[in-house]
């Protein structure tokens, strides 16, 4: 058996770092490529009948190439800034970045809008043409999606803009946190550093993390506050120009799922999570308490908790991939062999976790702070469940691989869910198996509480944004409300300062990243049940399902492959029944 190490190895996608002479010359390369694009589409007509698409094939070829060019890029940089936020000029090749993305989203909503004109019954002809029928979903929702746009040069003014606007805050965010850091028993930690203490068995060491990020997130509130009224402000903004009132209309785009769908889940949680609070309270009983804190939610309860070092987690991930899929097996043990993974503990690394893809070199790469406990050994397996995912669509058309977050959520959650569960079985004594089952009944509470928490202030957040700039006050004030709501107020303490310490309020890929990991946790279980259901014979058709996620709807691909209606509240009953057999099992042990 190999010796994983915890640094991941950049080196072999473009040596040197920020510094690196390959990704000039790549990045070179990619500007020659758009320059290119741009020329074709500049000049291209909509074809008049199915004869003329020789041009569409090429302008096609290259869309493709410099969308798989610029990702590479992409990937690239975020790794460096993640591993160094200290790192400056990641943060130019960052901007670098920006300006080639716009570039690209310019050119192709100019594409798009050629794509409008063309006469429906054409369009249809051309979508059952050999090189397109294959990549004719995504065409026809780029096409439908155009339709609700404005104008091509009102747009490209949009994405020229969006560079130093919409994009610069949340850079400007990410610097800020960069320079935070918390001082514990001596020792200078980053946030990130500071948040994997909040499930230390330890109250007074999760008491004490939690006082110092909330005065840390506090000390620069107005400054958070900064970045997400104006980076929200930009959104809205271009929603009013388009005429969207709805505030979920581009996340459930998005995510290629129905307002329906989103509000059948929410319904159902809403419903079960009455389950659960005898369970907070039970948990807080164990923790010789009388009624829990925010900090204490993630927190192990008694004794029992094993630490597993690096190669111990790596090996039992594997093992347990290779019982539900010698496939994802083989991938894992690859990844660590070939150090795609950086998870050292130390000072100078963003906080939490990511997988991103390289989709030109075919590889992957996962960040995270790896800290030994059963909740890290599961992170772990989560990103690697995003990283195989990825593993299966790299042979498809790149059109084809832009699956969403929900179901790119699945998948992770998934692979999470074959460990977690493994585990609870496989423990040698009562004590091990209650522990480990209640950090699956953890996660629960997170998917059902933490992140409906999310949804909830981010909903209520884009409201009153509408009316005007939302103060630091008010942000502490919605979200202690909506953390209140989704805990149905069984914690004596909140984390009011939630809003500025989660980046995912403050990205600008796409709002909303909260739902799509409640939806991820919840398909997966239906997934898994089949998978438990069929048994080995279900790689194949998990690899199937896997492969259509970036070419369907998430309605049509949950019919198609579980034979089930997501915009009813059945599946999403089901799904919470098996939630619940794990809570009740705890239940009854405690």
């Amino acid at each position: 058996m190999a010796n994983y190490r915890l640094t991941w190895d950049l080196d072999s996608i473009f040596e040197g770092g920020s510094d690196s002479g390959e990704l000039k010359k790549y990045v070179h390369k990619t500007e020659e490529n758009l320059d290119e694009l741009e020329q074709l589409i500049d000049t291209f007509t909509p074809p008049r009948n199915t004869d003329q698409t020789e041009d569409l094939s090429v302008i096609l070829d290259k869309v493709q190439l410099v969308t798989k060019e610029l990702s590479e890029f992409g990937a690239f940089v975020s790794c460096l800034s993640a591993q160094n936020v200290h790192d400056k000029k990641a943060n130019i090749w960052q901007s670098k970045r920006s300006e080639l993305g716009a570039r690209l989203s310019n050119a192709l909503t100019e594409l798009d809008q050629v794509f409008v004109q063309v006469d429906n019954d054409v369009w249809k002809s051309i979508l059952n043409q050999k090189p397109f029928k294959v990549i004719s979903f995504v065409l026809d929702e780029r096409r439908q999606l155009a339709k609700d746009k404005l104008e091509v040069k009102r747009e490209s003014l949009i994405n020229d803009l969006s560079v130093d606007g919409y994009h610069a805050w949340g850079q400007m965010y990410d610097s800020i946190v960069a320079k935070l850091s918390i001082t514990m028993d001596g020792e200078k930690l980053s946030v990130g550093q500071a948040s994997n203490k909040l499930d230390d068995s330890d109250r007074n060491v999760r008491k004490e993390a939690f006082e110092k990020l909330q005065e840390t997130w506090g000390n620069d509130a107005d400054l958070f506050s900064e970045t997400l009224n104006h980076l929200s402000g930009f959104r809205l903004q271009t929603y009013k120009h388009r005429g969207w009132e709805n505030v979920l209309k581009e996340p459930l785009e998005y995510n290629r799922m129905s307002e329906k769908t989103l509000n059948a889940m929410w319904n159902t949680i809403t419903e079960y999570k009455k389950h659960y609070i005898p369970y907070m309270k039970k948990k807080a009983e164990k923790l010789g308490i009388n009624q829990m804190s925010f900090y204490d939610v993630e927190a192990p309860i008694g004794q029992t908790e094993n630490r597993m070092s690096f190669q111990e987690g790596a090996e039992l991930i594997i093992q347990q991939f290779r019982k539900f899929s010698p496939k994802m097996a083989e991938f894992a043990e690859m990844a660590f062999e070939k150090r795609w993974i950086e998870a050292e503990d130390r000072p100078g690394k963003q906080p939490g976790g990511f997988c991103t893809s390289f989709p030109d070199s075919g590889e992957t790469r996962i960040f995270m702070t790896y800290s030994g406990s059963p909740s890290s050994v599961a992170t772990l397996a989560h990103e690697l469940g995003h990283a195989y995912h990825q593993h299966v669509m790299n042979g498809l058309p790149i059109f084809n691989q832009g699956y969403a977050m929900n179901v790119a959520e699945t998948a992770s959650t998934f692979a999470e869910m074959i460990v977690a569960d493994a585990a609870v079985k496989q423990a040698v004594d009562e004590a091990e198996r209650l522990t480990l089952l209640e950090d699956k009944v953890q996660r629960s509470v997170a998917f059902f509480m933490n992140i409906h928490a999310r949804f909830l202030f981010e909903t209520r957040f884009y409201e009153e944004r509408k009316q005007g700039v939302v103060s630091a006050e008010r942000l502490n004030t919605l979200m202690t409300e909506a953390q209140k709501e989704a805990y149905m107020e069984t914690l004596e303490e909140y984390d009011p300062t939630f809003w500025a310490s989660k980046l995912h309020f403050h990205i600008t890929d796409v709002p909303f990243y909260n739902f799509p990991y409640t939806f991820g946790y919840l398909f997966s279980m239906g997934i898994y049940s089949k998978a438990l259901e069929i048994g080995r014979d279900f790689e194949g058709q998990y690899i199937a399902l896997l492969q259509d996620t970036g070419r369907m709807t998430v309605e049509d691909l949950a019919r198609k492959h579980l034979g089930v209606d997501v915009e009813e509240p059945e599946f999403w009953e089901h799904a919470l029944d098996l939630c619940l057999g794990d809570l009740k099992e705890f239940m009854s042990l405690v």
